[in-house]
């Protein structure tokens, strides 16, 4: 059977004119990103400045992808100036949204007439809560620790009672479908800033619950090792087994955790996402594919996968191990020094490391994005090799534009095992 669904939007992460690319080339409806300092990243991942406004709008508009600039730290009196400045310019440069939480940032944005989307730190949870900031916005984000069940029942609850925003359209609910989970109540954490002096409702979290701890009894000199799990560090988030009742349930804007990821993750979890949407709405969605896509998932960064709150756990999943379970990591190899577009070849400069042939390739540029491939015959001065070493120039046949400046790097799987 058929899913008669509205249409439904993939927001996709991005923290680098790469990783933009990568967002549009894999089928993203829409991208948000942080400016300066006034966001929930500002300091854990790479940030645009308000010169890149202009440019990144203008690329958004050439393909169709809505654009949201996250401003959803807590707000100080002496930011209100830095505040409204960001505003302004996302309004004069046409952004299409932005995504706040404070009431110093909804109340100038709706005074500018700027569009404002209800971040997660809003923490709605319950039908009164989006009747409330439906003043405000027409897209909201619901509590990363609701059920499928509570999310469904809001969504009901809006078109029964026609709760509409600004526009006049139906409030939009929005969901995180992937990505970095935090123990905090959607993302409301002091651990930082109690161990560590870094605010992360400032967007500075150094994320020390990510860290092995050990337990030390006060009144004697006992220790315990934690083992095997890092116990304030949830595995990541994957609805995909799922998907096709996340969507049932009325969620319309489906959002990637991860601006501070690469390219090549913001290129592949979009893209499945994107496929898996698809699935759904043709009727094909089924068990092998959601195997298929998950391993596609697995070999990007990832923390391992569970399935979040959404049906129904009350407790999360934690990490077995430090830092990212991905089953494939990439190797920097070198630059594109040319491209022929005729011929379809690019001359690589080998800075590092060495490429053979059959070895699998990334080549990431601000303008290419992510271009994937594989090394199928390789030439050093016009004569085929099986192998061009570090130091030498080298051309592989393309399929795809590539730029001069390109970073070009080769994919190995990893000893890791993936944790489900």
């Amino acid at each position: 059977m058929k899913s008669t669904l509205s249409p439904i939007e993939i927001m996709a992460p991005v923290g680098s004119y790469e990783s933009l690319m990568a967002a549009i080339q894999a089928g993203a409806g829409s991208v948000y990103f942080g400016i300066g300092s006034l966001n929930m990243r500002s300091k854990s991942s790479k940030n645009f400045s308000l010169n890149d406004l202009h440019d990144i709008a203008a690329i958004c508009r050439q393909h169709q992808v809505k654009t949201y600039v996250t401003i959803n730290t807590v707000i100080f009196d002496e930011e209100l100036h830095e505040m409204h400045q960001l505003v302004d310019a996302v309004k004069e440069n046409g952004i299409t949204a932005v995504i706040a939480s404070d009431q110093s940032v909804i109340q100038y944005a709706r005074k500018q007439d700027v569009e404002v989307h209800m971040s997660t730190q809003t923490n709605i949870t319950n039908i009164e809560a989006v009747r409330y900031y439906a003043q405000f916005a027409d897209v909201m984000v619901t509590a990363r620790e609701l059920s499928l069940a509570q999310v469904q029942a809001i969504t009901q609850q809006i078109k029964a009672q026609h709760i509409t925003g600004p526009s006049g359209n139906l409030i939009r609910i929005e969901v995180f479908v992937h990505g970095a989970l935090c123990m905090a109540v959607s993302g409301k954490c002091y651990l930082s800033l109690d161990l560590l002096n870094t605010s992360a409702n400032r967007g500075a979290c150094l994320q020390p619950c990510r860290r092995g701890y050990q337990v030390k009894d006060l009144e004697s000199d006992l220790e315990m090792e934690i083992d095997n799990e890092y116990i304030m560090s949830p595995k990541d988030l994957n609805t995909l087994p799922f998907l096709d009742k996340l969507l049932d349930a009325g969620v319309e804007v489906l959002k990637i955790e991860g601006r501070g990821r690469s390219p090549e993750y913001v290129k592949v979890v979009t893209q499945v996402y994107h496929e898996a949407v698809e699935a759904v709405r043709n009727g094909s969605f089924d068990a092998q594919k959601v195997a298929d896509w998950n391993e596609r998932l697995a070999a990007v960064y990832n923390r391992g996968f569970w399935d979040g709150y959404y049906l129904g756990r009350k407790t999360g999943e934690w990490t077995k191990d430090y830092g990212s379970q991905a089953t494939q990591r990439k190797i920097y190899l070198g630059l594109i020094t040319n491209y022929f577009s005729k011929i379809g070849v690019a001359e690589i400069k080998m800075e590092t490391q060495s490429l053979e042939t059959g070895d699998d390739i990334l080549i990431i540029g601000p303008t290419t994005g992510v271009y994937e491939g594989r090394a199928n015959e390789i030439r050093v001065e016009l004569n085929p090799v099986n192998q061009a070493l570090k130091g030498e120039f080298c051309s592989i046949a393309v399929d795809s534009l590539v730029r001069r400046g390109d970073k070009v790097y080769k994919l190995v799987n990893t000893t890791k095992k993936q944790a489900q």
